[in-house]
């Protein structure tokens, strides 16, 4: 078994929440957060202890794994000192603030020879084993098409914490914080984007980082894909679909865990309903977001076979948001992967 500090007592309350699911495998054993009382609070929920200084978590040699909920721009301090104190690191999207901050990353993992476990929710759930399921039955057939809708309601009471909207906290807007997880799931379900084009525009509250987006990737496959992005919805709402030459796979729409549920598969000849009822009659109980994340997780820790995400899929997540910031701010389309003389190598916030 292996033991867990949470550093953030924000988001890392819905960490705790997953781990709990495997607790047997990994332990919640401390957490950690500047905010006292927040801090505290959630110590007590689930029966830790506390610490109000990272210092101490990371000297602590019975802790075996740090899992960082911190605001983006302490990310790739954190990480590193975790990894050189000798422990595993679970880090919340976005991963570190650059592609340059990512390779130092990657370095850091190398010298310590220690995993870095990037958090993408999104991957994990009925709906995304069901598609895995009719993937690996070679029922799918290519991807052609896939639209992408992250609409999601955040106010000014969301941006009263000073960090977020801001480029020196934050690092981005709804592409960094939001559309991430999405762009991650296509990528996983269609294969890498190696193209994009993209336009966007803050006109939902008064912060510096974009809340609206209108984005088109290509897929090393062929595959077109439509990305809309908003943070003046209704409602909080994230929702694939997916056209592959044989299945058309609509998701759910829960905007931290959209493959929690069933999704919708409907098959195109000369795939029959049939085919596809069997292969998904098939498909076990899955965990779903972060539990789901949590298993894979324990999974790789103890060396057994494991869809975990990987550090390399953080990168190309982080290639992906470098390219839209770039092609929003030329009108170019751009291609991927970035190589490390781009422009925006070492950060896309405005100089």
């Amino acid at each position: 078994m292996k033991r867990v500090a949470i550093i953030g007592a924000g988001i890392g309350a819905q960490h705790a929440e997953g781990l709990s699911s495997v607790e047997d495998r990994l332990a919640l054993a401390a957490i950690c957060d500047l905010d006292f009382v927040r801090g505290q609070a959630l110590s007590e929920t689930h029966g830790t202890e506390f610490a109000p200084d990272y210092a101490e978590v990371l000297a602590d040699p019975s802790i075996d794994v740090v899992d960082i909920c911190l605001p983006p721009h302490l990310h790739l301090e954190t990480s590193v000192a975790a990894l050189r104190a000798g422990k595993a690191v679970i880090c919340e999207k976005p991963l570190v603030a650059s592609l340059a901050e990512c390779d130092a990353l990657e370095a850091a993992s190398r010298e310590t020879g220690l995993p870095v476990f990037p958090v993408f929710q999104y991957r994990f759930g009925q709906g995304t084993a069901q598609l895995a399921a009719l993937r690996d039955a070679g029922l799918l057939g290519a991807p052609r098409v896939a639209s992408l809708e992250t609409h999601w309601n955040r106010d000014a009471d969301y941006y009263a914490v000073p960090w977020r909207g801001t480029w020196a906290g934050e690092r981005g807007g709804a592409v960094l914080g939001h559309a991430i997880h999405i762009h991650d799931l296509v990528s996983w379900a269609m294969g890498p984007i190696t193209r994009v084009q993209a336009q966007l525009a803050t006109r939902v509250n008064p912060i510096e980082t974009e809340d609206c987006g209108a984005l088109t990737f290509e897929t090393e496959a062929g595959a077109l894909v439509t990305s809309s992005i908003t943070l003046g919805g209704a409602y909080d709402h994230s929702r694939l679909r997916l056209v592959y030459e044989g299945v058309t796979v609509t998701s759910d729409t829960s905007p931290y865990a959209p493959a929690s549920a069933p999704w919708s598969f409907v098959a195109r000849a000369p795939v029959t309903q049939a085919d596809v009822d069997e292969v998904l009659a098939s498909v076990l109980p899955a965990k779903s977001g972060y539990a789901g994340l949590f298993a894979a997780i324990a999974d790789a820790l103890d060396g057994e076979p494991s869809d975990v995400v990987t550090l390399a899929d953080g990168r190309r997540s982080l290639d992906l948001v470098t390219g839209i910031y770039h092609a929003a701010r030329t009108g170019q389309m751009v291609s991927l992967p970035l190589a490390s003389d781009h422009p925006l190598y070492s950060g896309w916030p405005p100089q």
